[in-house]
């Protein structure tokens, strides 16, 4: 199944990828001078953390929960982009109409509306089976979606008019739309833009109560940045969220700010929040995909070995004698691209967030970018690829010998077009960056430098490790 060209799976990517609006800018950024000559690990502070959650509730909220707070009347969405059928929850309702990534519910009493959930971005199919927790590196978010955009609100208001309940429903909707207008789309294919989505709402949303402000807040830094979606079975061994570890204090509150895309205000906020608390307990639970495949255990012994000398003390430990350090690795030591910590230390998303509801109401919640990435955990690693936090890096043999790392590569976009020995999806390398199904590392934030810690083994022990990383 192919899944890049956007008309044959809009319905996918509603209501978040029809929030991309194309700008294309490449200046670059002004490092926070402070943060320009760390060079020292920085391991994270833990934070306290609800459990009193239910794993059952949560997931049933990640399935029919209203997340977003609002979304596309349920008959212009069915217009649009017509009907799916639910063939992973097979939910019943309106949501059997719908594919797993989207939810029906009623805004308000009587007015049916769809928006995305979790599963837009995290989950995807691999080797014929959908894993759900998964980044979805299939998505594509390189086009503009501005036309459509605006065919959409100009939908709603014709189908129900102004004076409508359905309208004044969905008005406000449509205004975090036409402000997303202003986020860029992504230069790469699989890349996600979470974060300058996020950014761009929050830019006409008021601190206090995040209400909707005509007037705009702030400005976005520039040019857009976006990132490889993590998986959320790891959530429960961070102590910190996100790449750069600018996630600090309470996971429900830093999980559900997804709800900025939709949401009316503080108080609707805080009902996400609390049921947030309980998809935090069925994260807990989330389990990785055991690798499909034939496993030299062998081999896997010996690269366990070489895993331990080289590897452990940024990634952890792995079976009876678990380990997870939660380290910042500063760009001086790592030396991947830079561009996605500069741009987060820039943005003025971190001061809003900080001096928002978020950050000032409990369970408390802050942001505090650093210079460096988060080694991450490496459970169901087998299953994660591209790597790097920009996706630049198609398989793991190429993370661990750098010098075989494609400039311009490109997938076929099949699910089951993977290859097990080198834990990867198979690619071509192209000759430049124009296809449109291309991932160019030439593209600012879209590096493939750095993590170069696999370059000294031989072949025989990198083919060993990557044995052994399988097991995880």
């Amino acid at each position: 199944m192919k899944s890049f060209p956007f008309a044959s799976h809009a319905i996918r990517w509603v209501p978040l990828i029809i929030l991309l609006i194309a700008v294309s800018c490449r200046s670059s950024l002004q490092v926070v001078s402070s943060f320009s000559d760390q060079k020292v690990v920085h391991p994270l502070k833990a934070y306290p953390q609800d459990t009193t959650g239910s794993s059952e509730k949560g997931f049933e909220y990640m399935k029919y929960g209203p997340m977003v707070g609002n979304g596309i009347p349920w008959e212009v969405n069915k217009k649009i982009f017509g009907v799916l059928e639910d063939t992973v929850f097979k939910r019943e309702g309106l949501n059997a109409m719908l594919p797993h990534t989207n939810i029906a519910f009623e805004a308000v009493p009587g007015v049916p509306v769809v928006s995305g959930n979790c599963f837009t971005c995290h989950s995807q199919e691999i080797n014929g089976k959908m894993v759900l927790g998964l980044g979805n590196s299939f998505s594509d978010y390189t086009r503009s979606l501005g036309p459509l955009l605006r065919a959409l609100n100009f939908n709603v208001k014709r189908k129900y008019g102004k004076n409508s309940e359905e309208w004044e429903t969905y008005e406000e909707q449509g205004k975090w739309y036409l402000a997303i207008a202003q986020a860029t789309v992504m230069p790469n294919p699989g890349t996600n833009p979470a974060f300058r989505l996020e950014e761009a709402v929050v830019s006409y949303r008021n601190k206090e109560d995040l209400s909707f402000s005509k007037k705009k807040k702030f400005l976005l830094e520039k040019p857009s940045i976006g990132s490889d979606v993590p998986p959320l079975w790891n959530v429960k061994k961070k102590k910190a969220l996100y790449y750069t570890g600018l996630g600090r204090g309470d996971f429900s509150k830093l999980l559900m700010q997804v709800s900025v895309l939709g949401v009316h205000d503080s108080t609707k906020a805080r009902e996400i929040q609390k049921n947030f608390v309980d998809v935090m307990a069925w994260l807990n639970e989330l389990e990785p995909p055991a690798y499909p495949a034939e496993i030299s255990q062998e081999l896997a012994e010996e690269g366990r070995k070489i895993f331990l000398t080289n590897c452990s003390k940024c990634h952890g430990t792995y079976g009876d004698n678990e380990s997870y350090p939660n380290k910042i690795i500063p760009i001086s030591k790592i030396q991947t691209d830079p561009v996605y910590a500069e741009y987060n230390l820039n943005s003025r998303l971190m001061d809003w967030y900080n001096e928002s509801w978020f950050g000032q109401s409990t369970p408390y919640a802050h942001h505090l970018p650093s210079y460096g990435y988060v080694a991450p955990p490496l459970d169901g690693v087998w299953a994660t690829a591209p790597y790097l936090h920009n996706g630049s890096v198609p398989d793991l043999w190429t993370l661990l010998k750098s010098s075989d790392r494609p400039i311009y590569w490109s997938r076929s976009g099949e699910r089951d077009d993977f290859n097990f020995k080198l834990v990867g999806w198979n690619y071509k390398k192209e000759k430049n960056g124009k296809g449109k199904l291309t991932y160019d590392t030439t593209e600012n934030g879209a590096g493939k430098e750095g993590h170069y810690f696999g370059d000294r083994l031989e072949d025989e022990e990198r083919m060993a490790l990557i044995e052994y990383l399988k097991t995880l």
